[in-house]
């Protein structure tokens, strides 16, 4: 079996600050620790069950966070950004069995988490057909379109409740919930042993429910907190305006969705 694992950092248990996922910062060498070990254990999870073969992709920041010391050797980890479209999916394509996301958090525009976003700080949020979406909902779409399902996420409690309403059939588990500027989470020990037993089970199952249609159309409206930035990105072919800081785009093909988010955001 052939596994991708999409590593981010704002949903690993304990994280409450910016200040603690900003690779200049001093609270950060403790909590990309913290994010390693999340990754290590699901890796281990993914080894118990059968798995030969990971691609991580580090899909935080500077994509350089991991400490790859501590990964199994049957693991290859992507350091750093390509400028691939598919972005925090970076190399996936139908070869693979399974995607497993950890430390993945909440959507910009929702209180679950003191660090939600979507992909970008200047960001104020994206909707996606509608309704605000999230980076799971985007990368497991993209997963979709190489026609691998995602089985598992962790993250906060937000972000696993929109995993459930997405797809109740995908393994989620929750570490963290945020509370205002707070969080509310387990140990950082708990979690690993969570997610090694929560992956393991995940990929022992008929994970065949886990796959999904990707829509018909795809309308994406970006709002940024600024009027400035949605003048800069109104000038992406085929994109449409809203209001003063909102743009739009349409489109039928998924590739399309992602080519312009890399261009536009």
């Amino acid at each position: 079996m052939k596994l991708y694992i999409s590593a981010d950092i704002e949903g690993i248990a304990g994280i409450t600050h910016w200040d603690e996922a900003g690779k200049n910062m001093p609270e950060y060498q403790e909590f990309r620790e913290y994010m390693t070990r999340e990754v290590v254990a699901a890796c281990e999870g993914a080894l118990n069950a059968n798995v030969a073969d990971i691609l991580i992709k580090d899909a935080h920041g500077s994509g350089r966070n991991i400490i790859a010391s501590q990964l199994p050797e049957c693991a290859r980890l992507i350091r750093g950004w390509s400028g691939h479209p598919f972005n925090m999916l970076q190399q996936i394509d139908q070869t693979f069995d399974a995607t497993i996301l950890t430390g993945y958090h909440s959507k910009a525009g929702s209180e679950t988490n003191p660090l939600a976003h979507c992909f970008r700080g200047y960001i104020d949020y994206i909707k996606l057909n509608g309704e605000l979406a999230s980076e799971f909902l985007f990368n497991a779409y993209v997963s979709a379109l190489v026609n691998v399902p995602v089985v598992f996420v962790s993250g906060d409690k937000g972000i696993c409740e929109d995993v459930k309403m997405f797809n109740e059939n995908i393994s989620t588990l929750a570490v963290s919930e945020g509370i205002g500027a707070s969080t509310i989470s387990i140990t950082p020990d708990l979690a690993c042993k969570k997610i090694r037993a929560g992956v393991e089970k995940a990929l022992k199952q008929d994970f065949s429910s886990c796959r999904i249609d990707l829509p018909e159309n795809f309308e994406i409206e970006i709002k940024f907190k600024d009027p400035v930035s949605a003048y800069k990105a109104s000038f992406y072919p085929g994109m449409k305006t809203g209001d003063s800081q909102a743009v739009i785009f349409e489109t039928r093909d998924y590739f399309e969705v992602m080519r312009m988010l890399l261009f536009v955001i």
